[in-house]
């Protein structure tokens, strides 16, 4: 990564422009790595108060975080958690809205379209429930609860009749039985 400094009544030690360094290795391994980035950093003093602005483009967004601390080493840090922020909040949307699945028509241009089916007509699909389904006792059933979900429906073992577990509010679950 590129990094530009303008100091304004502040100048940097080589050693303090290694750590610096370092802490924009980290934001550059998030936004890809695969480019060269510049990023632009500002120090500036005003009355014994440190402020560092620190401007960034990614995927045509700029970037931009900024901190003011009387320590400057603190105030380069707040700007650059805001700016890793923010380059975490971007790649996310980012990687969101580049990645959507191909159309079938788009993947297979050579066979004709299907003809739609009209919203009026409802589809029954029959599932066998003995199939692959053992009946469930009551503490298998709620072992099964602890892993997620606001009910479950099973077949009691040892009546062999459908039964509903329903997790409340208050933690607690209601025991339905056909």
């Amino acid at each position: 990564m590129k990094i530009t400094y303008t100091g304004r009544q502040v100048e940097l030690a080589p050693a303090q422009l290694k750590k610096i360094e370092a802490q924009f290795a980290k934001v550059g391994k998030l936004l890809d790595g695969r480019e060269e980035r510049e990023a632009h950093v500002i120090l500036s003093l005003e009355r014994h108060l440190h402020h560092a602005e620190i401007t960034l483009n990614y995927h045509n967004h700029q970037l931009a975080g900024a901190g003011s601390n009387t320590d400057l080493f603190n105030a380069i840090h707040a700007a650059m958690e805001k700016l890793e922020k923010q380059c975490i909040k971007v790649r996310a949307k980012w990687r969101d809205t580049k990645r959507t699945p191909r159309k079938e028509e788009a993947a297979q241009p050579s066979e004709p379209a299907a003809a739609p089916e009209t919203d009026n007509e409802r589809q029954v699909f029959h599932i066998n429930h003995h199939e692959r389904r053992k009946p469930m006792t009551l503490e298998e059933a709620l072992m099964e609860m602890e892993k997620g979900g606001d009910y479950l429906v099973y077949r009691d073992a040892q009546t062999s009749r459908v039964a509903v577990l329903v997790r409340r509010r208050d933690g607690h679950f209601d025991l339905i039985e056909a």
